[in-house]
């Protein structure tokens, strides 16, 4: 028989609703398998097991009762530190916030408890949750399980490494500059960056959002099938008026012809052999499945990645980096001091010019995915990067954030993204990143599960 930390999550919550086997023989083969692989990987920095325990048996309870429960009952999950979660600190990897208790759940987990998820654990995030590297001075360094050699990505670093290594079905995760699609790709698992307001979320312990973060940051998940993305969207998606931007948009969307773009190198981007090899097979297995493929350019990257910059150091500047000079972490304060490099100080003008020229993106990505509904191209143009290779210099740092375009200038328009993990280049994972229009994360998980169909079946995997 099969372990019960290896199912994927529809299993888990089916076997569980027909009471085959109860949340608490769920949650305790979940915190079994976290207490043998945690401590190679460091992925989970927060454990939970009586909570984690009392939950599960809350599930079990209500089946007895004969009530109703959510889509999710007793699959074991986990939530990224940087979200508030009870009773719990919001760290989000940072010294000065280890006492920074939450009062109420963020509306991320309040949705995946309600679909009646288990909550075994908090997972890791570099400092400030900044780069697609996971280390910091609090809770300290992430390793991939797949291969220590290589970055388990970042920011949810600890999101992925968690479900690579099989502790816990989902994981949650957020992403402003590729913080899930990365950490997917470097782990072998797949990530879904949902559309701006597509899925609710709310920090009481902190103050406003700055207006780039509220509208470019989102919470979403990773998990070893793309049917269990599907599922955890479905609970993360539910209502919470706490977040302004949550829209009650359908999770299913009109017929969209099976038309898919192709882009290989989007805006000069140096996409390496490996890669370019891993969207051609992605590509052959659309098509199999009955896709028109179309190799073509797509809308602008580059200047959406250097506006995303723009806006976001333009706001940490007028307040955020006195919080890194008082944490003093050092990989945040080389990365902050490449980016600010990079991106000078805006005036109100130019930050004012960066708002407007969204809208002039957002149209030009909507009229080309009118026209192709499923963009393919790369997560990252180099397989997952060398650990820590963005702090060894400023020249490694370049490197990184050019192969990073598509992380970085997919947000500003604020559009879905998918990473659909498609196998192994070597010794690192590889895969393909789709891209759809706003809430059509449907056509996203229908061209990943065609993709994935056609591949090898992610398997949970023992740290290397």
């Amino acid at each position: 028989m099969t372990e019960l930390w290896r199912l994927q999550a529809s299993e888990i919550a089916a076997r569980v609703a027909t009471r085959e086997v109860s949340a608490r023989e769920v949650t305790q083969a979940a915190l079994d398998r976290l207490a043998a692989v945690n401590p190679a990987i460091n992925a989970v920095v927060q454990e939970m097991p009586e909570q984690a325990l009392a939950a599960a048996d809350a599930v079990d309870a209500a089946l007895a009762r004969g009530e109703a429960v959510g889509p999710l009952a007793g699959v074991p999950v986990t939530i990224k530190v940087n979200a508030d979660q009870k009773g719990f600190a919001t760290t989000n990897g940072l010294r000065i916030q280890q006492e920074l208790i939450a009062a109420e759940d963020n509306p991320v987990v309040s949705n995946l408890q309600r679909a009646g998820a288990v909550v075994i654990g908090r997972t890791n995030t570099p400092a400030f949750s900044l780069r697609w590297f996971t280390r910091n001075s609090l809770h300290g360094h992430t390793k991939n399980p797949r291969n220590p050699a290589l970055t388990p990505g970042g920011s949810s670093g600890g999101a992925a490494a968690a479900v690579a290594a099989g502790i816990g079905a989902i994981a949650h995760g957020t992403d402003i500059g590729g913080s899930i699609r990365y950490p997917a790709y470097a782990c072998g698992v797949h990530g879904l960056r949902p559309t701006l307001g597509r899925v609710a979320a709310f920090n009481r312990s902190g103050p406003e959002r700055a207006v780039g973060a509220q509208l470019m940051a989102v919470s979403g998940p990773l998990a070893r099938s793309i049917a269990d993305l599907r599922l955890a969207l479905q609970a993360m998606a539910a209502e919470d008026q706490r977040d302004p931007w949550w829209t009650p948009a359908p999770l299913e969307g009109p017929p969209a012809p099976k038309r898919a773009a192709l882009c290989i190198r989007p805006e000069g981007m140096n996409t390496g052999p490996e890669v370019e090899k891993a969207l051609r097979d992605a590509a052959l297995r659309l098509q199999e499945k009955g896709w028109s493929i179309v190799e073509t350019a797509c809308p602008p990257l580059r200047e959406p990645a250097r506006l995303q910059a723009l806006l976001w150091l333009g706001e940490s500047r007028r307040g955020l980096n006195a919080a890194f000079a008082r944490e003093n972490d050092p990989d945040a304060n080389f990365v902050l001091a490449q980016m600010e490099r990079l991106a000078p100080s805006p005036d109100l003008n130019a930050f004012q010019d960066a708002l407007q020229a969204r809208a002039g993106f957002i149209r030009q990505w909507q009229i080309f995915l009118r026209d192709y509904p499923v963009l393919l191209l790369p997560v990252s143009a180099e397989l997952p990067f060398p650990d820590q290779l963005d702090v060894e210099s400023p020249a490694a740092f370049e490197r990184v954030i050019e192969a990073q375009l598509v992380q970085v200038g997919l947000p500003l328009m604020g559009l879905p993204g998918l990473t659909v993990t498609t196998g192994q280049a070597g010794d690192a994972p590889v895969g393909v990143q789709l891209i759809a229009g706003r809430y059509r994360e449907d056509l996203l998980l229908e061209a990943g599960a065609a993709i994935e169909a056609a591949g090898p079946a992610i398997e949970a995997c023992d740290p290397a």
